[in-house]
């Protein structure tokens, strides 16, 4: 039986906020009279990929199953994606194909020992792990006290875990803590629908996903602009409830631990000798102290050995 998703018009979306976004000189093609629609036609993109209009036309509509992997190369090239929006591409072909069984549901996910000793070795970084749908599953002290505003908002679980995306969009005082909260709500959005184009069954990102369209304007805008983002880092900005102003530079990392679910490793540092350094050490300061912002935390969110579980329906 065809268990694949009905993923068409993200596939439609897609294509379509891609195309609108290019002009014909952008292209090399000419630019003759006036035009009905925003950027390039589809008869275009037919031309710059090598394929039919009607050919073309079809895949648009969301009808990429048994399209090869050249084709794809071709309308990618064509379209002007980049790295990431390519590797969307291509999710959204993989997950369009038949499959030969129902998706099984996820087990849970433990995070091996290792991983929590990593990130406690790590005392003047504030380090956590994120999964796909990113909830943050385990923490350093440091990582905990740099986000306590997020630990300790109602948005997070019964388990005092923290979900980025929930915080960023449905805590008012997400906009006070995170100084570019216009920038890390775009990024934020992106991931979720990179995340979405590799595992579409999962039950839990299409309720993540469903509640911030529902309660967010923002979410709802940015959703469907079909933005993609799967590589990041950069710099951040904080007002921080015990250090003040800060800024941290941050970079996360792919941890392959799981075939069933993403994990990213996010590392945050300041730059040495710099005022945002010797607030940082503070943090790591009160961190370690029994009435530092380790302490305030729930226990299930402070204690170590905490091991973090993943659930939703995706295929493995």
């Amino acid at each position: 039986m065809d268990k694949r998703p009905d993923n068409r018009s993200d596939i439609r979306d897609f294509l379509a906020s891609r195309r609108a976004r290019i002009t014909p000189e952008q292209a090399g093609l000419p630019s003759s009279g006036r035009r009905r629609v925003p950027g390039l036609r589809r008869e275009e993109v037919a031309v710059l990929a090598g394929v039919s209009t009607e050919w073309y036309t079809r895949l648009e509509k969301g009808h990429i199953n048994g399209v090869s992997e050249d084709v794809l190369d071709a309308v990618a090239r064509a379209l002007h994606l980049d790295d990431d929006e390519r590797t969307y591409l291509f999710d959204l072909a993989r997950a369009a194909q038949p499959a030969g069984r129902a998706p099984r549901r996820r087990k849970a996910v433990d995070l091996p020992p290792r991983v929590q000793w990593l990130l406690d070795s790590m005392t003047l970084s504030a380090a956590f792990v994120t999964n796909g749908r990113l909830d943050i599953v385990a923490t350093n002290a440091l990582a905990r006290a740099v986000l306590s505003p997020m630990f300790h908002s109602d948005t997070a679980d019964e388990q005092g875990r923290p979900n980025c995306a929930r915080y960023y969009f449905l805590d008012p005082g997400a906009r006070h803590f995170v100084a570019d909260w216009d920038q890390a709500v775009t990024i934020t959005t992106a991931l979720l629908r990179a995340e979405a184009g590799r595992y579409p069954n999962d039950r839990a990102l299409r309720e993540l996903i469903g509640e911030l369209s529902t309660l967010s304007t923002e979410f709802r805008t940015l959703w469907a602009a079909h933005d993609v983002r799967i590589h990041h880092g950069g710099v951040k900005s904080f007002h921080h409830p015990d250090a003040g102003p800060l800024e941290l530079t941050y970079q996360p990392l792919d941890l392959p631990l799981s075939t069933r679910e993403a994990h990213s490793l996010t590392i945050y540092t300041a730059e040495p000798c710099t005022p945002d350094e010797d607030r940082l050490k503070l943090l790591a300061s009160l961190a370690a102290t029994p009435n530092g912002p380790r302490a305030r935390l729930s226990p299930s969110a402070a204690d170590p050995r905490d091991r973090a579980t993943d659930t939703g329906d995706a295929p493995e």
